[in-house]
């Protein structure tokens, strides 16, 4: 459980289900186990992976029990799974810990619901166990840039000497850093709406919403609903509610919060700022609200060029991460440091190769027409490599936006008709090459008709603008797909 000591007297012996046997679940079951609880994990699956984890997580149990007992420590509970029924509540549970992706009208919250059973999300559990004197957390959410701000944030506060880690939705476990050995001054959280929907108690120190977008509705149930949950992340905030400058509900957001006395509304934007405001002037990254007289001064942060990638959605990121590092307290030699070590993770307009003066970009990141559009704003002229799964949205937007910039189309995947329909309403003018496959092989031919679609100074973008899972995993093997044959065509032109 690591040095941090939590209180266990309300755990010992409480009976608690956790929903789902995956990334959240089993970090969720093995602190709740430590604190003595007898934990139930339900889920739906009962493949293969399903039954090993479960094996694996009760053997863990099983054994981490028979030590502590043997060791005349204090009492440990027990872990039971249950597969493939993740709709019935078990008897006698008086807490539920979810899952972040499970939907709120699954039959189980209902269940829960009759029975007067509190519902929390790991983020929760791990606000909930914090102990004293924990790190505060620097909070982000959005609908597009929340892994590459909160990378950018955490890089920015290692460079001005703290302690800190990236953790949340990222893929690091906040249990893991809330419960751990590891000390730490504060922490670059990333949230999702689901895992906000899922956590009530949450107050961070300071958050931002970097954009909101229509995306995982079908989850939310609406936009209005889904905007609600992102604007969780507000509530309760201390020092600053980081907003959006060009997306006016995004300031909304912290305009319907409740905050607490003296927490400040701080913007970002792409253009001059205001005060109380961080934006660009003349290529440098510039504050105006975490200096002494704001409405006759500004701060200089960075330069444009310290950014990598130095596209506008990610100079937005970077302001966004500079906002909460300042309200922290960090200096500006430590935002611009921050911002100069950082490179982003892969698949977030990657730049893979240069072949016969054209530049290959993946940003197999952009599983959604918000993301595709900040991408395609970044180049001119462009090959567009694009499909898969659409989950619902439409195109014609982003193509109305993006056609004076397009060589050239290349489609592939499943939903591929929905945006060859929009091209030919918005901008029919473009060659369209529709490749009527759903392979993983198909990468390569897209590659191969883009490089004949594009000239030299040209920019062939992997935007694709829907999720990945008709044709792979997920968008990560996509992007390996298109480097593999971008790699592949360059070697043939060598």
């Amino acid at each position: 459980m690591g040095s941090r000591e939590v209180s266990t007297v309300d755990w010992q012996g409480k009976r608690v289900t956790v929903a789902g046997l995956g990334v959240s679940g089993i970090p969720a079951a093995r602190a709740l186990h430590g604190l003595g609880a007898v934990v139930t994990v339900v889920d739906d699956g009962d493949d293969e992976r399903s039954r090993a984890q479960a094996a694996e997580l009760e053997s863990w149990a099983a054994a981490r029990s028979a030590s502590v007992k043997g060791g005349g420590g204090r009492r440990v509970g027990a872990i039971t799974v249950r597969l493939g029924d993740g709709a019935t509540l078990p008897e006698s549970t008086e807490l539920v810990v979810t899952a972040p992706g499970w939907r709120p009208d699954k039959p189980l919250f209902a269940a829960a619901a009759e029975a007067g059973v509190p519902v929390w999300g790991d983020v929760e559990l791990a606000w909930r166990l914090r102990g004293p004197g924990a790190a505060p957390w620097l909070a982000v959410t959005g609908t597009n840039g929340k892994t590459t701000t909160v990378r950018m944030l955490a890089s920015i506060l290692e460079a001005a000497g703290l302690r800190t880690a990236a953790v949340g939705n990222i893929g690091v476990s906040l249990l893991d850093a809330v419960l751990g050995d590891e000390e730490y001054d504060v922490l670059a959280v990333e949230l999702s709406s689901y895992q906000l929907h899922w956590a009530p108690s949450l107050r961070a120190h300071c958050a931002a919403v970097l954009n909101l977008a229509p995306d995982h509705l079908d989850w939310h149930g609406s936009m209005e609903a889904y905007a609600a949950d992102k604007g969780r992340i507000y509530q309760g905030n201390r020092v600053a509610c980081v907003y959006n400058v060009a997306q006016k509900a995004t300031e909304d957001l912290v305009r319907e919060a409740d905050v607490e006395e003296g927490c400040r509304a701080i913007g970002f934007t792409l253009g001059t700022p205001g005060p109380s405001q961080l934006g660009v002037v003349d290529g440098i990254l510039v504050d105006r609200a975490f200096v002494k007289n704001r409405h006759e001064q500004a701060q200089e942060l960075a330069e444009v060029c310290d950014v990598v990638p130095a596209a506008p959605h990610n100079i937005a990121n970077a302001l966004a991460a500079a906002a909460l590092a300042r309200a922290f307290g960090v200096e500006p030699a430590a935002v611009r440091d921050g911002l100069r070590a950082f490179r982003p993770d892969p698949h977030r307009i990657e730049h893979v190769a240069d072949v016969a003066e054209v530049a290959y970009v993946d940003d197999s990141k952009a599983t959604n027409t918000h993301a595709a559009e900040a991408s395609l704003a970044a180049y001119d002229p462009i090959v567009w490599i694009a499909g898969g799964l659409a989950k619902g949205a439409a195109f014609d937007e982003l193509v109305t936006g993006a056609a004076g910039r397009l060589r050239g189309v290349v489609l592939m995947g499943r939903d591929r008709a929905l945006i060859r329909e929009a091209l030919a309403r918005h901008a029919p003018e473009v060659p369209v090459v529709d490749l009527d496959r759903t392979d993983t092989g198909a990468m390569s031919e897209a590659v191969r008709e883009a490089a004949r679609l594009a000239r030299p100074g040209d920019t062939v973008l992997l935007a694709p603008a829907c999720a990945s899972m008709d044709m792979f995993v997920n968008y990560n093997k996509r992007g390996e797909a298109f480097a593999d044959a971008v790699r592949a065509l360059a070697a043939e032109s060598d």
